[in-house]
């Protein structure tokens, strides 16, 4: 082992350290909330009425997709399986925990305290779902000490925007094309424009998929395509909106799917099927419907939006992903640009069209809850009217469709604007020299890291691995993404 990269020392004391700090956070401002607490039940309380019922089956679906379906889609490489799945447990473990404290502070601390159920672990995995996203635009190029620390600077970056958007800007994003997406693909390409490899931008030996990496990655696209309705949905209001929200993933995601199949017959030189593209541009669909997933799109409507998502993914992949490492020193490992920059674009413009032509006559008086900023604002005679059609009802701020979907474009460019300056910021920290980075040749490689067993198949390639082109001459092969 390297000694610039031995993780015998670094590791432990990186985590030693920000364990002692959550562990002492969480003993003076953690504690449980009302539906937690045993001292507000009573033999007048129901146990059925606590929120655990209605929160734990979207938290243990988002759960499945965090760690089993993000860690097996990142194992697609062939001699840096262990590096994706582990280092994905690694990271969704710590970002869970340190989101429950920093994502709690600004959402669920009163009285002193952070209140903790079953809701707070969910807007925690939303959270560690942005520093996933964001792992993939430096997968195979980083140690888990710099994973750690990324999670570490991103987290409270996310949050800050997110409440700042959420607070002062006020916007609709029930699937959070916005501010998961959007902020998580930025954040990363910010981070990896710092940490740019000018060598790796020629291939490198190591970074091929093999027989069994591939079908292993496309296992985590399954988990994560089955259970994407239940992370679209886990937000919205209960009842209509959050069935239209299951209704319009699954749409999404099954015509992004064919699309995905058809385009990559089509483009293919030889006719075949390239499995790159089954397990990224068949998930388009649920990110391109998420800003407005839970509005009356109508059914045809998502489906035309999981075909735009699926075909702009595809493309990116093609040609954008080339370009931005040739040109712009941006090496999107993942192409996460793709998959969730510019389907969460589309996906934002979706919900500005669908906020501007969203009418009483469509909605209803429930238009007024789920657009709630344009709920008339306190002392206004429609709101008591409307208050007597949807009790509970909340004063709201009493926009226009145009002004709410102004809004929406300022919040567009305001998340892209932070989180690409977070990510800059966290890349240059990321540079430190006593963070474990490893040496361009030892990307994409476990041996750097791990113990590997006596059957590991590791040969050294002197080479960038070929593939042919439609008249039969070799070429270097185009970076998987």
């Amino acid at each position: 082992m390297n000694a610039s990269t031995s993780l015998r020392v670094r590791l432990p004391v990186l985590v030693a350290v920000m364990q002692a700090i959550i562990l002492a956070l969480f003993a003076m401002f953690v504690t449980y909330d009302d539906n937690a607490n045993a001292k507000f039940q009573n033999n007048q309380t129901n146990p059925m009425d606590n929120s655990l019922y209605r929160d734990y089956p979207y938290f243990a679906d988002v759960q499945v997709m965090i760690f089993v379906g993000f860690g097996c889609l990142l194992a697609f490489f062939r001699f840096y399986g262990f590096s994706g799945m582990v280092f994905n447990f690694l990271t969704a473990t710590f970002s869970i925990q340190w989101a429950i404290l920093i994502q709690g502070y600004f959402q669920f601390y009163h009285d002193g305290k952070i209140h903790l159920a079953v809701i707070n672990l969910l807007n925690a995995e939303f959270a560690c779902a942005v520093v996933l996203i964001s792992f993939g635009a430096v997968l195979g190029k980083t140690s888990p000490v710099q994973l750690l620390v990324m999670a570490l600077l991103e987290i409270p970056f996310f949050s800050v925007t997110e409440w700042a958007v959420l607070k002062y800007i006020r916007i609709n994003d029930a699937g959070g094309s916005i501010l998961i997406h959007l902020f998580a693909c930025y954040f990363g390409l910010g981070v990896t424009f710092v940490l740019y490899r000018p060598t790796l931008n020629q291939g490198h030996a190591k970074e091929i998929t093999c027989y069994n990496s591939d079908i292993l990655s496309v296992l985590g696209t399954l988990f994560l395509w089955v259970f994407w309705p239940s992370f679209n949905s886990a937000l919205t209001f209960k009842g209509d909106d959050q069935h239209r929200a299951v209704l319009h993933t699954f749409i999404g995601l099954s015509a992004s799917t064919m699309t995905a199949f058809a385009l990559s017959a089509v483009f293919n030189k030889r006719g075949k099927l390239t499995m790159a593209d089954i397990q990224n541009v068949t998930l388009a669909g649920g990110v391109t419907v998420g800003a407005s997933v839970d509005m009356m799109i109508s059914p045809a409507a998502a489906y035309a939006l999981g075909i735009m998502g699926c075909t702009a993914c595809y493309f990116g992949y093609r040609y954008l992903t080339p370009f931005l490492a040739r040109r712009m020193r941006i090496q999107d490992q993942c192409g996460i640009h793709n998959l969730h920059g510019l389907t969460g674009l589309i996906s934002s413009t979706a919900g500005i069209c669908a906020i501007l032509l969203a009418t009483e006559e469509t909605y209803g008086p429930s238009m007024y809850q789920i657009f709630s900023h344009r709920a008339p604002p306190e002392g206004d005679p429609k709101l008591l009217e409307l208050q007597k059609l949807i009790p509970g009802l909340k004063p709201g701020l009493g926009r226009t469709a145009q002004e709410q979907a102004l809004q929406q474009v300022a919040a567009v460019f305001i998340t892209i604007a932070a989180s690409a300056v977070g990510g800059v910021l966290t890349g240059l920290v990321l540079k430190l020299p006593f963070l474990a980075s490893p040496s361009d040749e030892d990307c994409f490689d476990d041996e750097l890291f791990f113990d590997m067993p006596a059957d590991f198949d590791s040969v050294e390639v002197l080479k960038p691995p070929v593939s042919c082109d439609e008249k039969g001459q070799t070429s270097p092969m185009d970076t998987k993404v």
